[in-house]
């Protein structure tokens, strides 16, 4: 049965006004399965190569356990968070190998063939879902900026601007196992969209400027529009920046 729409989708990387490139992105689409797709964003950190050699791991521990995957019979949920807890281990042994404290982030969205779909986050990379110009959810950052919020000390607007916002909370390669949090949508519509996101793209833009470029542009319209727009907001201290968007066109 037709579920109403068509995937588009793209991602985009830059390494903004940073010396070296430290986020990575995919979108994976299953090699035996049709309609199955995997988008994730990973921000590493930690010293030149640190940081890379993080967010590498993050993309290789999640191609492995996508490839593997099994659509029809496999727990969506339980894949995200193995992926997580792979990825935090291999990080934590490359660091015991180096000298640096190889980081990352990570956010990942699982998109099944019957329509429904999966999240999981760790970090302040972030997944948004829209339907039309209206955000429906998106994750709440492990950051200390956003227990302040949760506090009610600050606002969301306060928080963006807060001179300690690059704290995370909880992350891939610390000490403590990473915090873990899920998000399930039970079924995408027509006129839904994802973005996954590192914060040099999320913390130039308000939800609805988001939405609009979102609803007026393609995908691939979409991200270049947004990292050229981050970066000019960036005013020459910008982070890398990272995007994955899938959109849901009605077929009609």
């Amino acid at each position: 049965m037709s579920k109403g729409y068509r995937i588009t989708a793209s991602t985009g990387i830059h390494k903004g006004d940073r010396e070296y490139q430290q986020d990575q992105v995919k979108l994976l689409t299953h090699h035996r399965v049709a309609g199955c797709l995997l988008g994730i964003v990973a921000d590493g950190m930690g010293g030149r190569s640190g940081g890379r050699k993080a967010s590498d791991q993050v993309m290789m521990t999640a191609k492995q356990l996508f490839e593997r995957y099994d659509p029809g019979s496999d727990d969506a949920p339980a894949m995200l968070k193995q992926i997580v807890e792979e990825a935090h281990i291999v990080i934590k042994l490359t660091a015991i190998s180096s000298e640096e404290e190889p980081h990352s982030t990570l956010a990942a969205f699982l998109i099944n063939p019957a329509g429904d779909c999966h999240w999981v986050h760790t970090g302040d990379s972030r997944i948004y879902h829209f339907h039309g110009n209206k955000l429906v959810s998106r994750t709440k950052d492990h950051s200390y900026v956003q227990t302040l919020v949760d506090k009610g000390e600050i606002t969301e607007e306060e928080a963006n601007v807060h001179p300690q916002s690059n704290i995370l909370m909880g992350c891939l390669g610390t000490d403590e196992a990473p915090p873990i949090t899920r998000h399930y949508i039970e079924h995408l519509q027509p006129n839904d969209a994802l973005i996954g996101c590192s914060d040099g793209i999320w913390h130039y833009f308000s939800h609805s400027e988001m939405s609009s470029a979102l609803t007026m542009l393609s995908p691939r319209e979409a991200t270049e529009f947004l990292i050229q727009k981050a970066r000019s907001r960036a005013r020459g201290g910008g982070d890398n920046l990272s995007i994955v968007i899938v959109k849901l066109e009605p077929l009609d």
